[in-house]
């Protein structure tokens, strides 16, 4: 997986799907393959197409229109005084960009965002937006490294939930059915 790590190390780390992919690690992996286009990374865009292309030693591509279009980095942004606290914008946040609890106002850290987007299809009052990172006195996007730690600490959590709510309920069921 050495080819496919190189590759992972190129992609800019949103975790945003618009390759088609459910993350960076998996079009990466299909790039080694050699089952995919590597023209597919809007938010890396052409830079990001031409390290693919000479780590691969095929010719660089234009950006694949299906993917969307290249652009500024992006920041999600909460219009606080339009949100409801529906909590449906934090589960699919990849990096817990987003802060907030049910029934309560969230926002964005926009330091920790990657602009990836997922955020704005579940929000049901459109609260959320997308600015160029140029509009946030101060900020710089996060380096993929720090998109990458952020994004496997995220599924980390994610999975020891579950583990601890497997247990939970295997635990419940012993003791309903009097088992030790």
């Amino acid at each position: 997986m050495a080819l496919a790590d190189d590759i992972d190390a190129l992609l800019p780390q949103t975790q945003c799907t618009r390759c088609g992919f459910a993350g960076c690690r998996p079009y990466a992996e299909a790039l080694a393959e050699g089952s995919t286009a590597l023209n597919r990374c809007p938010p890396g865009g052409s830079a990001t197409i031409a390290a693919l292309a000479r780590r691969l030693s095929r010719p660089p591509l234009p950006l694949d229109p299906e993917c969307g279009a290249e652009g500024p980095t992006l920041v999600a942004v909460i219009d606080e005084s339009r949100c409801i606290g529906c909590a449906k914008c934090l589960p699919p946040c990849p990096v817990d960009a987003i802060v907030g609890a049910p029934r309560h106002m969230h926002t964005v850290v926009p330091s920790l965002c990657t602009g990836c987007n997922l955020c704005v299809p579940p929000c049901p009052v459109d609260c959320i937006a997308l600015v160029p990172i140029e509009r946030m006195p101060g900020l710089a996007a996060p380096a993929p490294a720090v998109n990458r730690r952020r994004f496997l600490a995220h599924r980390q959590r994610l999975q020891r939930r579950q583990r601890e709510r497997t247990e939970w309920l295997q635990a419940r069921k012993r003791e309903v059915h009097g088992q030790p």
